[in-house]
């Protein structure tokens, strides 16, 4: 199968707003990516291109140094890079063999900028998340 499971997706809240055959046409844009144990998926600090959605193992996340918590199956990690490309929050170690799916952002931009009803309701769920965060 090409892409990530749209189901994967959906419970990812940047997209839960969207209708099935939007979500459909994102998870068409995504890759299949494999990381070995120990290995750094994203390093805090670093330029953020990617999204991804954790289909099988687990990793570690750590922020300042400090381990913070343990992504699983279904778990998601690096949504705002797909909006500005900014530093990352955290730094992403594999605990296990590792299987995700992910999209890169200038991959996800041209359809964005081609599909304005998406785009409006990406941001309308970028906004949702800020407010919950400030909250």
């Amino acid at each position: 199968m090409a892409g990530a499971p749209v189901e994967a997706l959906q419970r990812v809240p940047l997209f839960a707003d969207l209708n099935k055959e939007d979500v459909e046409q994102i998870a068409r844009l995504f890759k299949e990516r494999r990381f070995s144990e120990g290995e750094t998926v994203i390093q805090e600090g670093s330029g953020g291109s990617a999204f991804y959605v954790i289909d099988s193992g687990e990793a570690q996340v750590f922020v300042g140094g400090e381990e913070s918590s343990t992504l699983k199956p279904g778990d998601f990690f690096g949504e705002l890079a797909l909006i500005d490309e900014g530093a990352r929050m955290a730094t992403i170690i594999a605990s296990s063999e590792l299987v995700c799916y992910g999209v890169t952002f200038w991959d996800f931009r041209p359809l964005v900028e081609a599909n304005g009803v998406v785009g409006w309701k990406l941001l309308q769920a970028v906004v949702k998340m800020y407010r919950g965060a400030q909250q």
